[in-house]
């Protein structure tokens, strides 16, 4: 395994304390790193193993962000636009 993989599997414990910011760029590195093709077929396993819990952190906090609006305009909270 090269020394980068090996660097974003030490790093992933902490996935679940990332931004959305943090998980979505850490998901695009490893795409990138995916769609160039060159590495060996267990590495690129083990980085669409840690896409996918970055990708996982994403829909979180967005489904999160989403609840969260969801409730602000339940309790009759207008939109900006509204307001004019």
């Amino acid at each position: 395994m090269n020394e980068e993989l090996r660097e974003s599997k030490e790093k992933e414990v902490d996935v679940w304390n990332l931004s959305f910011e943090e998980s979505l760029t850490k998901l695009e590195e490893i795409v990138k790193q995916l769609e160039d093709g060159n590495l060996p077929l267990e590495d690129s396993l083990g980085l669409f193993e840690c896409g996918i819990r970055f990708s996982r952190r994403c829909r979180e906090l967005l489904d999160n962000a989403k609840h969260r609006v969801d409730l602000l305009t339940e309790e009759g909270f207008e939109p900006f636009e509204d307001e004019v």
